[in-house]
């Protein structure tokens, strides 16, 4: 992991991509993808409270932890997007 400022940046990237691949989806389908767009916001949230975390131990670890999550819950999220 290259910086806490990138890792920012990916999720960030990441989420609006995942929330325009939902808003570009069939009209029919707005229920579902609004329920992904949720999701996306608030794995966005959860993720971004971790990197302010005060009083970690082991800083790497710790965001090298984040930054697995984050990749997990993204191809999750891109896969429920995609089966729109």
């Amino acid at each position: 992991m290259a910086s806490i400022k990138n890792l920012k940046k990916d999720i960030q990237y990441v989420i609006e991509d995942i929330i325009d691949e939902c808003l570009s989806k069939d009209p029919k389908k707005a229920d579902k993808a609004q329920k992904i767009i949720d999701d996306s916001l608030d794995i966005f949230d959860g993720l971004i409270a971790k990197i302010y975390q005060k009083g970690v131990e082991n800083k790497k670890a710790h965001f090298s932890a984040i930054n697995e999550e984050f990749e997990k819950e993204a191809n999750a999220l891109l896969d429920r997007a995609n089966k729109l």
